[in-house]
């Protein structure tokens, strides 16, 4: 694997995801902020939060490029088609399985089987995250499309 060109591959393309689902939620297609709840976990300050969510999300972001320069290896390729379909895949298994779990790390999330307390006061995302509204699945498949794409085209395979 070629960790220097994942990496920063990886960091664009985080860069670009985040911008992405900001500028959406900005305009108004999506209400979901993914830095302001990763950083909700770490502290309950909301100016805070937003600067704790960004660097969480970036690290994430960068770590997560090494799983798809484990799959472009393992493929012998990287293109951007290849990158931006398993963005898609990466979008549809956050939209569903991660979103649905989500309340139940979060500290400060209801859930959708519990009201809300003193202490839980956020809202759920829920299936496909539609409670941040009905743009939020198409947002996220889209920024994640181009986020592997990104890192389809930019990763060098080891040897090449």
């Amino acid at each position: 694997m070629n960790i220097s060109s994942i990496l920063v591959a990886g960091f664009f393309a985080t860069i670009v995801l985040t911008t992405v689902m900001s500028a959406s939620q900005g305009l108004g297609y999506t209400r979901m902020s993914i830095p302001f709840l990763v950083g909700t976990i770490f502290t309950r300050g909301r100016d805070r939060a937003m600067v704790v969510g960004v660097a969480v999300h970036v690290l994430n972001g960068c770590l997560f490029s090494l799983a798809y320069a484990a799959a472009f290896e393992a493929l012998g390729r990287a293109t951007v088609l290849l990158g931006a379909g398993a963005g898609v895949v990466h979008a549809l298994f956050v939209l569903t399985v991660g979103m649905v779990v989500l309340p139940g790390l979060h500290p400060l999330m209801v859930s959708e089987y519990y009201g809300p307390t003193p202490n839980r006061l956020l809202q759920p995302p829920g299936f496909l995250a539609l409670h941040y509204g009905r743009g939020t699945p198409i947002v996220t498949i889209l920024a994640h499309a181009a986020y592997g794409a990104i890192l389809g085209g930019l990763y060098r395979l080891a040897g090449a």
